[in-house]
């Protein structure tokens, strides 16, 4: 049940496209998201432009995650996908299943995140990551065993950009879900064609 329609794009105030802007970091360390032929997703963004000034911070701040973090993009996406599945965000997750085959994220490894880092799919590093947004979404803390897989694999900065993944997409799925933000229609669509 949607709580909050989103803004139809017509009815942005001319602050959120100023605010879309922010997506772009001033440095990139990846190519941007693929758009061409892909669906606009624009019912998350419709949903933050009735606060513009806070979704160009969350744009910033996302835009770094995206294309400036030091994760590699499978990395990002494996802990986007793990927090979705964790806070039950359909809307995060379609979404990032649309991005998760460009990155390297094969179709049986989308289907193993809802089963977590024990499934047998995983590689140490992998299962590592997905146990990290588990331990963060349900304590607040990576515990002493991931810590220790982490730190034997990434640097301090990519440690802090996992960190910072979770929480961002954690607290986006608390906006989606709180406003009963729907899955677009285009994002569906796609979905249903990719099956």
């Amino acid at each position: 049940m949607t709580r909050v329609d989103p803004l139809p794009t017509r009815q942005w105030p001319p602050t959120m496209r100023d605010a879309l802007a922010a997506m772009n970091p001033p440095v990139r360390r990846h190519p941007q998201l693929e758009t061409e032929g892909r669906p606009k997703g624009l019912n998350v963004l419709g949903a933050l432009a009735h606060h513009p000034e806070l979704a160009r911070a969350f744009f910033t701040f996302n835009g770094h995650l995206l294309s400036a973090t030091s994760l590699t993009p499978r990395q990002r996406e494996l802990l986007i996908l793990r927090t979705a599945v964790l806070r039950k965000s359909e809307y995060e997750w379609a979404q990032h299943v649309v991005i998760a085959g460009d990155v390297g994220i094969s179709r049986s490894e989308v289907a193993a995140i809802a089963w977590g880092p024990d499934a047998s799919t995983w590689s140490e590093a992998d299962a590592a990551l997905l146990r990290t947004a588990d331990e963060l979404v349900a304590d607040g803390v990576i515990g002493d065993t991931t810590w220790a897989a982490l730190t034997a694999q990434l640097s301090t900065q990519q440690i802090l950009d996992a960190i910072f993944t979770v929480g961002a997409y954690e607290t986006l799925g608390w906006m989606l879900r709180s406003f009963g933000v729907q899955l677009d229609d285009d994002v569906r669509a796609y979905l249903a064609e990719q099956d």
